[in-house]
C-alpha cells in the first residue's frame, strides 16, 4: 500500500507544479538563440512562421553566459565579493506583463524599472545578498546592477532581466547582444517533436545562424528529475505487493475455512446461511486489511513530502502533497480487491454441505499422491525425506500456493538486489572521477577555504603551477600516478541558461586510473578536443563529432566533441579538455588541484611528510583525501527498497507458513501414525521442511529471471527521469557471486516460512496426534 499511495501520488503530482505554472504563463517550447551577427532581426522574426510553430514571440535582445560577481556592497561578508553565477540577460518591453508568450513571474521584490537595476532567479544569486548589487566581472568597466527582485521564466529562457537602458549599458560595456525568440508548436510533447520544430527553425533563418536552443523539457526535468525517478521502482513494487496481497489473501481466507470446517458445519446447522457464513470469513480478511491500508496510506503520504519538496521549491510553488483523491481511491481500490479476492474461498466455505462439514477425518485421497510417494521411496534418501519430496504432488494445488508465494518473494528479492547493487555502482561512478586519489595536493593558500568559497575568475582564487607540480611529484618516492585539474572559469556557448551552469575543465596528466566511465566516443587526445558530460549532452543535444564553443573572459575557443562521459563528481554540465588546449588558443587553464595514486606498499602520512620539501616552495601542499559527498536521492532511494523488499519477503514467507500449518493440521493424525512407527522430532522436522524445499527451489529457478526483467525495465526509465544514460557498471549489475545466492533464494524463503509449524510437528504428542479424528 505504501508504494502504491506513494507512486500514484507521485504521478499524480511531481509533474502538476511546472504544468501549471507552464499553463498559466503560457510557457515557450522552445527558446532560440540566433547570431546576431549571422541574422537580423527582422529575419529572426520571420521564422515565426516555420513549419508546426502555432505561436511566438520576439525577438528580443540577449547576452549569454555572462560572468558576474556578488557586490561588494552585500551585508554578508562571507559573500561580499565572491563570484556568482554566469547568467544570460534580456530585456522586454514589459517584464511584468501577464498577457503573451512566456509570462515572468516575481517570488521577491519587483521588476526594474532604471537602467541600474536587474532581477533574476533566486537560484542565481546570494539570497542573503538581495538588494545589494551584481557585478559582470568579464566586461570592461565591470557595470553592476542592483538587485530588486527574484522572478524568472517558467522554462529558463533567460536568467536575468533588465530595462531596455540597463541592457543597452552591458552592450556599451563590450557583450555580445544576440536575438532570440520564443515559439509555441503543434507538436511538442517529446524530446524527438522539439528536436524536429527546433530544425524546422534552423531552416527558415540564415544557415548557422540558430546558437542554441533552450527546450522547456530541459526545464521540466530539472525541476521534476529527482522525484520521477522514484516513480518506476515504485510501481514494481506496487504491482508486486498487489499480487502478493492477493495470493495471501487466497491463502490466508481458504486456510481458514479449511481448517475451521467442522466449525461452519456447527453455524450452518444452528441457522447460519450460506451468505453469512461468507460475509463472516471475508470480514477475516478485509478487517485487518482495512488496518494495514490506513498504515500504508499514511505511510506513502508521509515519506512523499520530502519527495515532492524539492520539485516545488524549485519553481516558487507552495509545498505540494499527495491528493486527497490518491489517498482515498488507491485504499478504497485496493479493499476492493481484498473483498473479492477473500470472497471466493469465502463463498466455497459458505456452499460446503452441513453434513460434509460436520464430518472430521475423511480417508486421505489417492491417487497422484500415492504415485508420488512409491517414486520417492525409490529413492537413495532418508524415509523422511522421500516423505516429504512426494507431499507436493499429494495436495498440488497448496504446492501450487506456496510456489508462487515464492516465486513473488524471489522476484522481488532479485529485483531489490539488482536495484541496490546498481545504485551503490551509481554511487560509485559518481562520487569518482575528480575526487579519486590516495592524497590530493592544492596552494597552500586554500589550506582551510571552504571549497566553491572563491570562483575561478576570483582574483583571490589560487592556483598551482602545473608543470613545477607535475615534476615535483614525479620525483617524489612513492608516487605511482597523478593528474591536475581545474575549472577554467570558461562556459559553453548554447547551453541552457537556466539550472546548474556548465563548467569547462582544464586537465593535465594521465587520470586514466581514476575510473571516470564513458559512454561514447574516446577521451581526447590532442589540443582542440573535448569530452562532454552525459546530462549536458544530453540537454543540448551534443552528439561525438559535433563542435562547441566556450568562452574564457569573452575569448571564444571551438572545440571538438570525441566523447561523452557519465560524471567528473564535478556537477552535471561538464566540458573537460586538456590544459593544452588552452594553452595553444592563449586562454589560461586553471590547475588548482593535483590528485595523486601511492604505491600500493606507500603509507601516506610519510609520503606527505616526505612531499613537504618538495611541494612547499612550490606554495603547495598536501591535504588528505575525502569522500565526495553522497547523493540523497539515491541513498533514499537504496533505503527504500531495501525496507519494501524486507516487507515483501517476509510476507512471502507468511503465505508459506501459513500453507505449511493448514497442511499439517490436516496431518496431525497422519504425523502420529508415523511417529509412533518411531519417526523422531528430527525426522519430522526434516519431512516438512523437505515438503517445501522442492517447490521453493522451482520458484526460485524461475523467479531470479523474471526478477532481473524487472530491474532491467525499471532501471533505464529511473536514469532518463534524471536525464542520464547510465553506464555498463550501473546497468549491468548481475554477475555469478549475486545470482548464486538468489538463486538459492527461493530454498531460503521457503524453509523460513515452514520453520514454525514445522517444530510445531515435531513437538506434537505421538498419542494426542492419533486422537485427533
Amino acid at each position: 500500500m505504501t508504494s502504491s499511495v506513494l507512486s500514484l501520488g507521485l504521478l499524480a503530482v511531481v509533474q502538476a507544479p511546472f504544468q501549471h505554472a507552464f499553463s498559466a504563463r503560457n510557457g515557450a517550447h522552445l527558446a532560440v538563440q540566433f547570431d546576431a551577427s549571422k541574422v537580423t532581426a527582422a529575419q529572426a522574426a520571420a521564422t515565426a512562421h516555420a513549419a508546426g510553430v502555432t505561436e511566438a514571440a520576439g525577438p528580443y535582445p540577449v547576452a549569454a553566459a555572462l560572468d558576474t560577481t556578488v557586490g561588494t556592497d552585500c551585508p554578508e561578508n562571507d559573500f561580499a565579493g565572491t563570484e556568482n553565477h554566469p547568467i544570460t540577460v534580456t530585456t522586454r518591453p514589459d517584464l511584468g506583463s501577464t498577457s503573451g508568450m512566456d509570462q515572468l513571474a516575481l517570488t521577491r521584490g519587483r521588476w526594474p524599472t532604471g537602467p541600474g537595476e536587474i532581477a533574476l532567479p533566486w537560484q542565481h544569486y546570494a539570497v542573503d545578498c538581495f538588494g545589494s548589487s551584481v557585478v559582470f566581472s568579464s566586461l570592461p568597466g565591470k557595470p553592476s546592477f542592483k538587485v530588486v527582485g527574484f522572478g524568472g521564466s517558467v522554462t529558463d529562457s533567460a536568467t536575468a532581466f533588465a530595462t531596455a537602458d540597463g541592457f543597452a549599458r552591458l552592450t556599451a560595456a563590450g557583450a555580445t547582444s544576440d536575438e532570440q525568440m520564443l515559439y509555441r508548436f503543434a507538436e511538442a510533447g517529446t524530446a524527438a517533436d522539439i528536436a524536429v520544430d527546433k530544425q524546422a527553425v534552423a531552416s527558415a533563418a540564415p544557415a548557422g545562424a540558430v546558437e542554441a536552443g533552450q527546450s522547456y523539457l530541459t526545464a521540466e526535468q530539472q525541476a521534476t528529475g529527482n522525484a520521477k525517478a522514484y516513480v518506476p521502482f515504485l510501481v514494481a513494487f506496487g504491482i508486486l505487493g498487489l499480487l502478493m496481497s492477493v495470493l495471501i489473501i487466497s491463502i490466508v481466507v481458504g486456510g481458514a475455512a479449511a481448517s475451521g470446517t467442522r466449525r461452519i458445519g456447527i453455524l450452518k446447522s444452528l441457522g447460519f446461511t450460506p451468505s453469512q457464513v461468507a460475509r463472516a470469513y471475508t470480514a477475516q480478511a478485509v478487517i485487518p486489511a482495512t488496518l494495514g491500508l490506513v498504515l500504508g496510506t499514511v505511510s506513502g503520504n508521509l515519506l512523499a513530502v520530502p519527495i515532492l519538496d524539492g520539485a516545488t521549491k524549485q519553481l516558487g510553488a507552495a509545498s505540494a502533497t499527495i491528493p486527497w483523491w490518491v489517498s482515498a481511491v488507491v485504499p478504497l481500490g485496493t479493499l476492493l480487491v481484498v473483498g473479492v479476492t477473500a470472497s471466493i474461498p469465502a463463498l466455497r466455505a459458505g456452499r460446503m454441505p452441513t453434513v460434509r462439514a460436520l464430518v472430521v477425518g475423511r480417508a486421505p485421497e489417492t491417487g497422484g499422491g500415492r504415485a508420488a510417494q512409491r517414486l520417492a521411496s525409490r529413492l537413495p534418501l532418508p524415509r523422511a525425506v522421500s516423505l516429504g519430496l512426494a507431499q507436493p504432488f499429494a495436495k498440488p494445488v497448496r504446492a501450487v500456493l506456496v510456489g508462487a508465494a515464492v516465486l513473488f518473494g524471489v522476484v522481488s528479492a532479485t529485483f531489490a538486489a539488482g536495484l541496490e547493487t546498481g545504485f551503490n555502482k551509481y554511487l560509485d561512478a559518481s562520487t569518482a572521477g575528480f575526487n579519486v586519489g590516495s592524497e590530493f595536493v592544492i596552494p597552500t593558500a586554500a589550506l582551510g577555504v571552504p571549497w566553491g568559497l572563491y570562483g575561478p575568475d576570483d582574483p583571490r582564487h589560487p592556483y598551482l603551477d602545473a608543470d613545477e607540480v607535475a615534476a615535483a611529484l614525479a620525483g617524489i618516492p612513492g608516487t605511482k600516478a597523478a593528474f591536475g585539474w581545474g575549472e577554467s572559469g570558461a562556459t559553453m556557448v548554447g547551453a541552457p541558461p537556466g539550472g546548474e551552469p556548465p563548467r569547462v575543465f582544464t586537465v593535465t596528466g594521465d587520470f586514466s586510473w581514476t575510473r571516470m566511465e564513458l559512454l561514447s566516443g574516446r577521451w581526447y587526445s590532442a589540443p582542440g578536443e573535448a569530452v562532454v558530460g552525459d546530462k549536458l549532452a544530453s540537454a543540448v543535444g551534443i552528439h561525438v563529432g559535433d563542435d562547441v564553443a566556450v568562452v574564457q573572459q569573452n575569448a571564444h575557443l571551438s572545440l571538438k566533441v570525441v566523447g561523452i562521459n557519465f560524471d567528473t563528481n564535478q556537477g552535471d554540465y561538464t566540458v573537460m579538455t586538456d590544459a593544452a588546449t588552452f594553452t595553444t588558443a592563449g586562454l589560461a587553464p586553471h590547475i588548482d588541484q593535483f590528485n595523486v595514486e601511492l604505491a600500493d606498499d606507500v603509507d601516506g602520512p610519510d609520503w606527505s611528510a616526505s612531499a613537504a620539501a618538495a611541494l612547499t616552495p612550490l606554495n603547495a601542499s598536501v591535504q588528505p583525501h575525502s569522500d565526495g559527498g553522497k547523493n540523497i536521492v539515491v541513498i533514499t532511494m537504496g533505503a527504500l527498497v531495501v525496507a519494501l523488499t524486507l516487507m515483501m519477503v517476509a510476507v512471502a514467507a507468511l503465505g508459506v507458513l501459513s500453507v505449511v500449518v493448514q497442511d499439517t493440521r490436516e496431518r496431525v493424525h497422519d504425523l502420529g501414525i508415523l511417529k509412533a512407527l518411531g519417526m523422531t522430532p528430527r525426522q519430522t522436522v526434516a519431512m516438512v521442511l523437505t515438503s517445501v524445499a522442492l517447490t521453493g527451489l522451482i520458484a526460485g529457478l524461475i523467479g531470479v529471471p523474471l526478477g532481473v526483467a524487472v530491474e532491467r525495465a525499471t532501471l533505464a526509465p529511473m536514469g532518463s527521469a534524471i536525464g542520464r544514460h547510465l553506464p555498463p557498471s550501473v546497468s549491468h549489475v548481475y554477475t555469478a557471486g549475486l545470482l548464486a545466492p538468489l538463486l538459492a533464494g527461493g530454498i531460503v524463503i521457503a524453509l523460513l516460512g515452514a520453520v514454525l509449524p514445522a517444530g510445531r510437528a515435531a513437538r506434537s504428542r505421538t498419542a494426542t496426534a492419533l486422537r485427533t479424528e
